[in-house]
Formats: C-alpha cells, sequence, structure tokens
C-alpha cells in the first residue's frame, strides 16, 4: 500500500508484510497512530491509542506482538476494532416490553447475568472461525499505562530504515486459525449446524422471550393502575395491552390537525369561480395597502413641513 503523508497528530508505523503463497511479494504496510481523541470522553483516553489503516487480517494476537517488538512484553493490554462495534445483534424484546423499556425498574446485578447468559444461549454459533475487517479500517490499542502509550510512540519515531520494521504476523502463526482456502472450508462447515444446536438456540430464544413478555404484561397491569403526573387514573376498558404515553397521545392529536387541513386546503380551490373570487380578493387587499402606504407618506410630508437646512 502506498504510504499517505501523515498530518502533524499522526506518527506513521511502517510494517513488514512477508511474502504470502498467493503473492510472493514482500510490501510493506503503514498504520497510523496517534493519541486517542473521542468526542465522549472516558478514563482510559490517556492510555490508549487511536490506530487508522488496520490491515484487513488484523487479530489482537497481531497487534499484541506488534507493539512487544516495539516497546517489550507486558504493556500491551487490548485492542477494540471499530467494525466490531457496527455489527448489532438481533433483537430478543418482544415489542410490548420495548414500548416499556422507559418504565422499567433497573435490574440487579444477577438478573442482569442471567439476561446476558440467556441472550447468549440464543444466539447461533458464528460461521467465521476469524473476522476480516475492511481496508483502512480503524481500532483503538489499550496499553497498561499512559507512559507505556507515551513509549510505543516514541519507538515508532525511531523507525527509519526498512530493516528496523516489525514482521506483521511474526511469532503468531498457529495462535490464530488461518485464512485462505482452509477459511473457507471452515465457514461451508459452521454454515451448517447440528440440529442439536439449532434446536437447543431456539429453546434458549423463546425461553427468554416468553419470560419478558410475562414481565412486560405484568408491568403493563401496574402501569395501568398507577396514577399519572396530574394525579389521574387512566380507566381503559378492552384488549389495551399498555398504558397510552403522553407523546402517543400529542402524535395523534397532530395527525388528527394535520388530516383537517389538508382536506380544508383540497377543498378550497376546488371550483373555477372560487379561485376568480379568492384572486379579486388578493388584487382588493393589494390596492388596500397601497392606498394605505400612500397615506402614511402623505401625512409623514405634511408632517415635515417647508424646513430645508442650512448649506
Amino acid at each position: 500500500m502506498p504510504e499517505i503523508r501523515p498530518s502533524e497528530e499522526f506518527v506513521t508505523l511502517p510494517v513488514s508484510i512477508p511474502p504470502l503463497p498467493s503473492f510472493r511479494v514482500q510490501a510493506t504496510h503503514y498504520l497510523y497512530l496517534r493519541r486517542n481523541a473521542p468526542r465522549i470522553p472516558t478514563p482510559d483516553d490517556s492510555r490508549s491509542l487511536y490506530v487508522a489503516n488496520v490491515p484487513c487480517d488484523s487479530t489482537e494476537p497481531h497487534f499484541r506482538a506488534l507493539f512487544s517488538s516495539l516497546v517489550g512484553a507486558g504493556r500491551f493490554e487490548g485492542i477494540a476494532f471499530e467494525q466490531d462495534k457496527k455489527t448489532s445483534r438481533s433483537s430478543h424484546e418482544p415489542a410490548q416490553a420495548v414500548r416499556l423499556a422507559g418504565h422499567r425498574k433497573r435490574k440487579r446485578g444477577e438478573e442482569d447475568f442471567r439476561d446476558a447468559k440467556d441472550e447468549d444461549a440464543a444466539e447461533l454459533p458464528s460461521t467465521w472461525t476469524r473476522q476480516v475487517y475492511d481496508s483502512g479500517s480503524c481500532a483503538v490499542a489499550l496499553f497498561a499505562d499512559e507512559k507505556s502509550a507515551e513509549h510505543v510512540l516514541k519507538a515508532v519515531k525511531k523507525l527509519k530504515k526498512p530493516k528496523h520494521y516489525p514482521v506483521w504476523g511474526e511469532g503468531v502463526k498457529g495462535s490464530i486459525p488461518s485464512l485462505g482456502s482452509e477459511w473457507l472450508k471452515d465457514h461451508n462447515k459452521l454454515s451448517y449446524p447440528g440440529n442439536d444446536i439449532v434446536q437447543a438456540s431456539m429453546d434458549a430464544y423463546f425461553t427468554a422471550f416468553n419470560r419478558k413478555e410475562k414481565e412486560a404484561a405484568q408491568l403493563a397491569a401496574r402501569l395501568r393502575n398507577e396514577p399519572d403526573e396530574d394525579g389521574f387514573v387512566t380507566v381503559t376498558r378492552g384488549g389495551r395491552a399498555a398504558p397510552a404515553r403522553r407523546d402517543e397521545a400529542e402524535e395523534a392529536k397532530q395527525k388528527m390537525l394535520d388530516r383537517e387541513k389538508k382536506k380544508k386546503d383540497e377543498m378550497t380551490d376546488f371550483y373555477r369561480f372560487q379561485m376568480r373570487e379568492k384572486r379579486k380578493a388578493e388584487q382588493a387587499e393589494i390596492l388596500k395597502r397601497f392606498e394605505e402606504d400612500k397615506k402614511k407618506v402623505r401625512a409623514m410630508k405634511e408632517k415635515r413641513g417647508k424646513f430645508r437646512p442650512e448649506s
């Protein structure tokens, strides 16, 4: 990959990519590092580095070996890839539970752990043995302390000659799944899990779903008998699943007003004589304002009189 001229806040970290069976030429890849400064500060910002243009086959062992070759072992703690944060999981929440999320009490630690465990059990196993990232992706590397992050930046600035460039993937062979044809073969196998695995995932999903649906129904029944901000209790009859929210009532009222206004506008200029009368009224209004302006100008002139300033 060609080197990009970095800005003043970034430092360039060149790494040597060894020859591969599919590309038997040694190459140089450029990573760009700077202090991590997110829009919302976190307690770990001082001991973390923002890494741009990470290789597509990046893993945590790769970066552990890379930073260990620069500043020694024991300083690197972990790395969070930006692409992993964008990966969304399927929701296990019933529709009624989502509506009542704002009224739900905060759960205790045991209940949170139980929900997380049930959601993990309800997920099907991944079909990939290893993640491959988009070209030009970024990540945030976390170190033991602020001095470790500073030592990394200083060590990167000292890299001048290609023979001193760290080798990408050195020391991680055998500790991570391989790519290439083996990676695709494993994906093909994992795409067809056994019936027992699928059945266990379905059972866990519906167990969690039914429990949350029951909790949401109990919460809706309790809220139906609680007074609102003004001290009134909404009396409902029939199969309403949950109490109406204030924003829902205001939204329904606004929709009704919009429909009435649209209907009125459509019937205003329906006939030709209505359009003719409307134009006449507009012309009369313009003439009326013109005459009023003339009177104002005439009054201002009379008030000013024949006074002339001395030259």
